[in-house]
């Protein structure tokens, strides 16, 4: 299971990527991409590794910020990452609740 949670990560990274790099934006896709986002926090992401994915999630708005500034190619790569972060946020948000129920409500404390 593993398995199909890395590939669906790597095609949703791809595609929200490229979906971002073109500007094409459609309601559908939107929909598609949270849901596979959400799917891969349950199967393919450690909920326990919380406090990296969340500095990942970080760095990489960080630097989809400041990629404008980078001539020629700037709006390209900030499209790309926009993308890419438009992806995660499903992502590092279901692990953080999945983090949340277990801690508070499964813990065996």
């Amino acid at each position: 299971m593993k398995s199909i949670g890395k590939w669906l990560y790597l095609l949703g990274i791809l595609v929200a990527g490229i979906v971002g790099l073109l500007g094409f934006s459609a309601t559908w896709l939107t929909i598609i991409l949270v849901l596979v986002g959400i799917l891969v926090a349950i199967i393919f992401v450690d909920s326990d590794d919380i406090v990296n994915i969340g500095i990942r999630y970080l760095v990489l708005a960080a630097v989809h910020g400041v990629l404008d500034a980078i001539p020629a190619v700037g709006p390209y790569l900030t499209g790309f990452f926009g993308g890419v972060l438009a992806f995660m946020g499903p992502v590092v948000l279901t692990a953080l609740v999945i983090y949340f129920i277990r801690k508070y409500f499964f813990s065996q404390e």
